[in-house]
């Protein structure tokens, strides 16, 4: 049976995520989570969740999946190694210099890797497998029958996103947020770009008319679970570390149900009001995703970003002061509400029909209720339920959840008085004094019974106790409480397991490369070739349309971030994602490889990466530092690039607007008339950032230790600039 994992922004949503069945939680701290604004755990609150999780079965996932920049490496280790003394079941990672530096400090601590790894085809599976860690979080983008593919020729576990908010670019390849407003998505504090409004334009005119072009709807694979378990998945995750403890709850719920059902019968068991009660929580609406081959027009919601609720009625007449509401569906005291047209939203404290205040109202029924602005005749849906959220909250509170248990307890005259308990993988054995006989009334069967199962605060409760006693004993009722509360105590030791702890050095094998000055060019046509072919460039990158047009001893083919197939090539290669690292020998590696510290360039170097360029979200003084700690760890230099120059690639989606909006040459246009160009290749959308990237001080860098130094040419004619 696979694990359902669902996830946990603080403790009360950790809490209801184990009462609603789930299998493993995930969870961040304060440090190097991809969540920031999310509440998170302290110190403290991470030990307390992880000893709750484990007394109840459930394994515990810390994120720590943002990319991690030189200064950051003590501290980050120190995190580690506090959350490995703490028996953290794994640790969720997206920089791959830090998941080499724990695979190699810490040799028994599981590390999987993030969906910000962008993995996404077999080839980066085999490399993470390779690398040492337990299991991949697969990128959304992922289809089923690759999914299977992956599945049958790889040892590693599988992680499947199933349910939850969608990010329309693949994740860890995104920089919209940093490039607008400076937050960055591989560092956990994205904006939501991509939740904004926008404007489609192409010859100076807008094409569409929602605005909200870039939002996803929700992934809902309720129906198709089955299929997920069939071809062997090991995880199935629910997203939603932002999300309220009733939602954590109830959707829990939904797909431990699903799974359990179609594991049972072969079907999916669904109720319908459950997945009502689920909308009203929260919803923009749902798309089964590109994980099941989701046509590209039913993957967004441009109508809005946010929580949509249900639909309960209509607006049939208002004044300033008051709305009619024709209802649809059942309407309480302190239900939220939103009126479509006006875009107005409103907790209902008060209500009236036919005149007469109410607190409840049903199908048909047509109310009043007070408002701050003139309606208009408009759909009105239900955003909050209140009863519902305090029906769960209830559940969530009263806790009844309990772990079943078996004991035996023998009470024979002269012979020490025993206690045997088994969670059915833990067994406990207690012994207390010997059973002496009754003077006066005997202890019954009954007393013992009686006694055994009052477990107060435990989290058990005995699904069978078998008592073999002898007639007319004595047992002081004291002492029957102790050899129970000893034998509790003593399994919830055993529950609270505690994994090896191991430390080695970290050592790696590198090559030494000399220190030079490079000057490097990606070119995107032949007019642009044709102005620099004669300049001393040291690599002239070109992608597959133009490597057989230019004659050039210099040209080195630059390969997709997203690959879903790879030719056999024997060649000096530009490659953008880890699967390419893996399948080719000769390879430079890509800005999208996403490098912020010496580590990663390590691990590239030693994996046989040849030159790396580092990420586009690197200062000055912060590649100075990867340098410094590189010489100074390893006494070696490395090959890195730098890109001085060029419209940055904000962002690469399996989602298409061209297709949406059949364009061609279109702009996606912000809020403040920023105009980002689209272009379209292999049917995955790139969106350029709106000004390029422009570095003057070259020499500089060259003085820290970078080798080379790239122009990256888009759609520019005039490049004067980059010729000196």
């Amino acid at each position: 049976m696979p694990e359902l994992l669902s996830p946990a922004g603080d403790m009360e949503c950790l809490k209801a995520a184990i009462l609603a069945g789930c299998d493993a939680v995930y969870l961040g701290g304060k440090l190097f989570g991809a969540r920031a604004f999310s509440n998170n755990f302290s110190n403290e609150e991470l030990i307390e969740a992880i000893n709750y999780a484990h007394l109840y079965g459930v394994k515990v996932y810390v994120t720590i999946n943002t990319l991690i920049y030189e200064r950051e490496i003590n501290s980050f280790m120190e995190y580690v190694d506090f959350l490995y003394r703490n028996n953290v079941d794994a640790l969720i990672i997206q920089d791959i210099g830090m998941a080499s530096l724990i695979r190699k400090t810490y040799p028994n601590l599981e590390l999987h890797a993030s969906t910000q790894m962008h993995i996404h085809n077999i080839e980066g599976v085999k490399l993470v497998e390779k690398l040492g860690l337990k299991r991949a979080v697969l990128a959304r983008e992922t289809n089923i029958d690759t999914i299977k593919y992956i599945k049958e020729n790889t040892n590693i576990e599988l992680e499947i996103f199933i349910h939850g908010a969608l990010c329309v670019s693949y994740s860890g390849q995104c920089l919209m947020s940093s490039l607008i407003g400076n937050r960055s998505g591989n560092r956990g504090t994205c904006s939501g770009s991509c939740r904004q409004k926008y404007n489609l334009i192409e010859n100076n005119k807008k094409l569409n008319k929602e605005e909200y072009l870039l939002s996803t709807k929700d992934l809902n694979s309720l129906e198709n679970i089955g299929q997920l378990i069939e071809i062997g998945v090991d995880s199935l995750k629910i997203e939603g570390r932002m999300k309220s403890k009733e939602y954590v709850y109830m959707v829990t719920k939904l797909y431990r149900k699903a799974i359990d059902s179609y594991i049972k019968n072969k079907k999916i068991d669904i109720d319908y009001k459950d997945l009502k009660y689920l909308k009203t929580i929260f919803n923009r609406r749902y798309t089964k995703g590109f994980l099941f081959n989701a046509e590209n027009n039913d993957i967004t919601n441009s109508y809005r970003p946010n929580h949509l609720g249900i639909e309960i009625g209509k607006v049939i007449g208002s004044d300033s002061n008051f709305a009619k509401i024709l209802l649809t569906d059942e309407l309480n005291i302190n239900d939220g509400i939103r009126f479509v047209d006006n875009d107005y939203g409103l907790i209902v404290t008060s209500m009236f029909k036919n005149k007469a205040r109410i607190k409840t109202a049903k199908k048909g029924d047509i109310i009043t209720i007070p408002v701050k602005e003139k309606i208009k005749n408009t759909l009105v849906l239900k955003t909050t339920d209140y009863n519902l959220n305090k029906k769960i909250d209830k559940i969530i509170s009263e806790n009844n959840k309990k772990i079943n248990i078996k004991g035996k307890i023998i009470a024979k005259l002269n012979k020490n008085l025993t206690l045997q308990i088994s969670d059915g993988k833990n067994e406990v054995i207690e012994v207390g004094n010997k059973v002496l006989k009754a003077i006066n009334r005997p202890m019954t069967k009954d007393d013992v019974n009686e006694r055994l199962n009052k477990l107060g605060n435990t989290i058990y409760k005995f699904e069978n106790l078998n008592i073999e006693m002898d007639d007319n004993v004595f047992i002081p009722i004291k002492e029957l409480n102790d050899i129970k509360n000893n034998a509790i105590s003593k399994l919830n030791e055993k529950r609270l397991y505690k994994y090896e702890y191991i430390k080695q050095e970290y050592s790696i094998d590198l090559k030494n490369y000399k220190k030079e000055k490079n000057y490097n060019i990606y070119l995107s046509t032949l007019k642009q070739y044709e102005k620099i072919k004669n300049l001393p460039f040291t690599h002239i990158y070109v992608e597959k349309e133009l490597i057989d047009l230019i004659n050039d001893d210099r040209k080195v083919l630059k390969l997709e971030r997203v690959m879903n197939e790879y030719d056999e090539l024997d060649k000096l290669l530009l490659v953008g994602e880890l699967g390419s690292v893996n399948k080719y020998k000769n390879v430079m590696t890509d800005w999208s490889l996403n490098v912020t510290n010496s580590y990663s360039v390590a691990l590239l170097h030693s994996l046989g990466v040849k030159q790396i360029t580092l990420s586009y979200e690197l200062t000055f003084n912060q590649i100075k530092q990867i340098i410094e700690g590189y010489k100074t760890r390893y006494n070696k230099h490395p090959n890195l690039e730098v890109i001085v120059y060029g419209k940055e690639e904000a962002m690469i989606s399996k989602f298409n607007l061209n297709k949406l909006y059949n364009a061609n040459n279109s702009y996606l246009e912000d809020r403040f008339k920023n105009r980002y160009k689209i272009v379209v290749k292999n049917d995955l959308m790139k969106i350029y950032n709106y000004k390029p990237r422009k570095i003057e001080n070259i020499e500089e860098y060259f003085k820290i230790g970078i080798n080379n130094i790239r122009y990256n040419l888009l759609d520019e004619e005039n490049i004067d600039f980059c010729i000196k």
